[in-house]
């Protein structure tokens, strides 16, 4: 093989492994959208054609809002409305629900994190597994590798400080254990 076949050949496999990484990535995000839905916010909070926003502290949170006292609050006032009572604050109808979407999300963040390791160290052993044939090997360790990324990516602003030094912890333990595995051979 001349050089130029060399060239050539190792172009093929880089593209290949690049291939296998973007590819192997997207079949793991389409194929958990499938099967696990993200919750919806229209689900926990219902959207109306017609929003009327409460005037009251005790209307807004007797509808699951949060009242929020601001001195400040000037609200533009029609010629009838001049002689109507004074608001000084303004209600967030979303209060209640959000937090309810926002604890599902949460949980829905969690799961997949947990899925997108498990999916990424399964790539990575699978990558070592198959280590005679080179590229797929490389591409299914270098997408393994960016599954546990963009798993954390996900996860992290949700994440206990606690376990992140774990995830860290253990994601270094087992990239060590592989690396020494791999190239002692």
């Amino acid at each position: 093989m001349d050089n130029t076949e060399q060239k050539g050949s190792r172009f093929l496999k880089w593209i290949l492994v690049l291939g296998l990484v973007v590819v192997l990535n997207l079949f793991f995000g389409y194929a958990i959208d499938a099967f696990y839905k993200e919750p919806q916010f229209d689900k926990y909070c219902v959207q109306k054609q017609v929003n009327v926003i409460p005037e009251t502290q005790k209307k807004c949170v007797e509808e699951g809002g949060q009242w929020n006292e601001d001195p400040t609050y000037v609200r533009k006032l029609s010629p009838e409305m001049i002689d109507g009572p004074k608001i000084t604050g303004y209600c967030n109808l979303y209060f209640t629900c959000q937090k309810d979407y926002d604890a599902a999300h949460k949980v829905y963040n969690r799961n997949i994190f947990v899925g997108l390791v498990v999916l990424g160290v399964l790539s990575l052993v699978a990558g070592f597994v198959i280590a005679s044939y080179e590229a797929v090997s490389l591409g299914l360790s270098l997408g393994g590798v960016v599954s546990l990324i963009i798993a954390a990516i996900r996860y992290w602003s949700d994440m206990d400080e606690k376990l992140r030094v774990v995830v860290l912890g253990v994601a270094l333990i087992v990239l060590i254990y592989l690396g020494i595995k791999k190239f002692r051979q």
